[in-house]
């Protein structure tokens, strides 16, 4: 029972010699950590404030702050390992040694924030253009690092993952987009008044672009029907209403100045057989 009260009062004692010899140190480099919290939160605020006013790409802005919030915060924790006396030449050897292990089971995050930082300073596509790719479509909301995120028209999000982006195929519209509407006449119509028509209808609507100019031309004369091709230009967020606008406009207005649509139709007729 003695020896276990001797060895109580020792271990204690010993803490306490370590807690009298590092605890101003261990109290230090916790200030020193919470102030390199502090400055490096300050000053990616301030970097983004003056940023803001430059003319420059949000993903390529956001970069910066970043690496200048990073930067400040492994100063101070370099110095607070300092202040405890840790060697930094072995530690960063160790670290590199564990990077390499690390970057082999991350290859996946690091492909994506390689192909984030080719997207960032080679801007494929940027925000607010509608963009095609790898099978998605949508308008680019936001380019980060490791993920594109586009706003699908169905009002979903759809998150690419960066390595995905980078070397295919993409298909980038900008900020307008061209409808592709087809309507048939018969071959009766007289083709003029029809195209007028339909040049009036594109006049009328508020969301189909001046420039670039609409096309409107004959592209087929099928079976039953001559066709016309109806494309204006329009914004990226009109895309979905218009079309079903300019339909409608289209319907109303043939009907209004007797312009015949048409319908598949076929004759057939009986050759030979009984009278019966």
């Amino acid at each position: 029972m003695n020896l276990d009260a001797q060895t109580i009062q020792n271990i204690w004692n010993t803490l306490f010699e370590h807690a009298i010899t590092f605890g101003p140190k261990a109290l230090t480099a916790f200030a020193i950590l919470v102030g390199g919290f502090i400055a490096g939160r300050w000053t990616g605020r301030t970097a983004d404030r003056r940023l803001t006013k430059v003319d420059m790409e949000p993903p390529l802005r956001l970069l910066i702050v970043r690496v200048l919030r990073l930067g400040v915060m492994a100063v101070f924790a370099m110095m607070a390992l300092q202040n405890l006396g840790v060697e930094l030449l072995p530690l960063m050897a160790g670290l590199g040694v564990a990077g390499v292990g690390l970057g082999l089971a991350m290859q996946g995050v690091l492909g994506n924030l390689v192909a984030g930082l080719m997207i960032i300073f080679t801007h494929p596509f940027r925000i607010g253009e509608y963009v095609s790719m790898i099978g998605v479509e949508g308008r680019v909301e936001f380019i980060d690092l490791f993920t594109t995120r586009l706003s699908h028209p169905d009002h979903s999000i759809v998150i690419v993952p960066n390595r995905k982006i980078v070397g295919e195929i993409l298909h980038n519209y900008g900020a307008i987009r061209q409808l592709d509407v087809i309507v048939g006449v018969a071959y009766a119509t007289n083709l003029d008044e029809a195209l007028a028509a339909v040049h009036e209808v594109l006049g009328k609507n508020p969301r189909v672009l001046k420039e670039p100019a609409p096309v409107v031309r004959i592209v087929q004369t099928a079976d039953s029907s001559i066709n016309i091709a109806v494309k204006p230009w329009v914004a990226v967020s009109d895309f979905g209403p218009a079309i079903g606008e300019i339909n409608k406009a289209i319907v109303e207005k043939f009907r209004e100045a007797n312009v015949e649509i048409p319908f598949p139709q076929r004759d057939i007729r009986i050759v030979g057989g009984s009278a019966a």
